[in-house]
């Protein structure tokens, strides 16, 4: 199945969750797309994390999405439940200036607190909108793909080298580049393919055409 949107929207709770997720897709889709990220915890909070939002903009930049459409906002990390309102109405504003074709967000399987509060205010916020669910594997119970993307091995190049710029993380297994890797590779033999990303389907809206002769 070929799809598109000329317009795609990336929506994660912290610096990381998008690039972890999609990073590959965004690499792959950079020349292709206009493509906004949306990370909406800063972090700043935790005295351990103060460089990841500098470590963030240079993983961004390396998968093509240049700083005027990487958005870091500053609500508090593990207090998503609390601010649901107004992350809600933050997503509602930003899908009538920015009207996206498709959103991707964190899996339904997510259960992280903040992670499942970002899905839950995205599938209000886009009603009448494509919505794929991401999985950062730290978080999910369950995740399994039912949506594949193939991606090029150049792709899964960029998505490893920019989450090796998250010095702050370097210790964590799920930025080994041999899991990124390795993700990469199961997913795109689910869809018989060399590579894939794999999202859930949280909603598609299509519209059936016809291809010209």
């Amino acid at each position: 199945m070929i799809f598109y949107g000329k317009k795609l929207l990336f929506v994660g709770a912290h610096p990381d969750d998008i690039e972890l997720g999609c990073g590959a897709l965004i690499a792959n889709v950079g020349a292709k797309a206009e493509v906004l990220c949306l990370t909406l915890s800063d972090n700043q909070k935790n005295p351990l994390l103060q460089e990841v939002v500098t470590e963030h903009r240079r993983s961004m930049a390396i998968l093509g999405v240049p700083p005027d459409h990487d958005r870091v906002e500053n609500f508090t990390t593990r207090k998503f439940p609390t601010d649901r309102q107004e992350i809600l109405e933050y997503l509602f504003k930003l899908n009538r200036e920015y009207c996206p074709d498709i959103v991707f967000c964190h899996t339904k399987s997510d259960i992280h607190q903040d992670h499942n509060t970002v899905t839950e205010e995205s599938l209000r916020a886009f009603r009448g909108t494509t919505v794929l669910g991401f999985d950062v594997m730290r978080s999910s119970y369950g995740f399994f793909p039912h949506f594949l993307v193939e991606v090029q091995a150049a792709d899964v190049e960029r998505k490893i080298e920019a989450l090796a710029q998250y010095r702050t993380y370097c210790d964590k297994y799920y930025f080994d580049a041999d899991v990124l890797r390795a993700t990469c590779t199961r997913h795109g033999a689910l869809a018989e393919r060399r590579f894939a990303e794999g999202f859930d389907i949280l909603r598609i809206v299509g519209d059936f055409g016809q291809l010209l002769p």
